[in-house]
């Protein structure tokens, strides 16, 4: 494995209900790229989108950060249900799949995979929640993957718990500029010191959480 090379594999939600976050997502993700583009080491990262029209849409694969520009109105536009599952379970095999291929020493030291969503699984017809479950556990437990969960929704948090996402790594936003902004901050911090070794793991602080007004719904 490459010492100080980092692959980051964003799973992010384009259905429907992310309309009324659309710009507030985009933004978002333009500032942790620009973020992570800044922090020293070799990083890469892919992109996928999805939704029940494309359940999974690669738009950026093992890319060099360096080499990814930024996400406008026109490569991100909500539409559709939510096939959380498939997403996952797709993603999960792609990585696996991709990180084979690749020789012993160009393959990342440190993986992490970051699902970010506004609701509820509805639209799956490829993978269970069990599989997912333990897909999850597997690569947690053998090859110390980071999964990270964002949500607006809480119940959909609840599902990322019971699929055995790490508790540390789960937490809600709220549904609107300020919250979506201060997630994908919190995330790009959290996973900036995950990169740079001075982090065993990409989790939440209570200072993360403090800034979501429905973080406190959960306690």
């Amino acid at each position: 494995m490459k010492d100080g090379y980092t692959h980051i594999s964003v799973i992010l939600d384009r259905t429907g209900s992310m309309e009324s976050i659309r710009y507030d997502t985009i933004g978002g993700f333009n500032t942790f790229l620009d973020a992570q583009k800044a922090e020293p080491g070799l990083a890469s990262l892919t992109l996928v989108q999805f939704d029940s029209q494309d359940p999974y849409e690669i738009v950026y694969h093992f890319k060099p950060l360096a080499e990814i520009p930024a996400l406008t109105r026109e490569t991100f536009v909500p539409r559709a249900s939510t096939p959380l599952l498939d997403a996952i379970g797709r993603g999960i095999n792609d990585l696996e799949k991709s990180l084979a291929d690749r020789i012993e020493d160009e393959k990342p030291a440190r993986v992490v995979m970051v699902i970010i969503t506004d609701g509820q699984e509805n639209a799956s017809r490829e993978f269970r929640k069990d599989q997912i479950e333990k897909m999850i556990k597997e690569k947690q437990e053998k090859s110390a993957w980071q999964f990270v969960f964002l949500s607006a929704d809480l119940a959909a948090i609840g599902e990322a718990l019971a699929s055995g996402m790490p508790a540390a790594s789960v937490m809600a936003h709220d549904k609107d500029g300020h919250g979506t902004s201060a997630a994908w901050a919190s995330l790009s911090r959290s996973i900036a010191d995950y990169r740079a070794g001075t982090k065993e793991d990409v989790s939440f602080t209570e200072e993360d959480r403090a800034k979501q007004k429905i973080e406190k719904k959960r306690k």
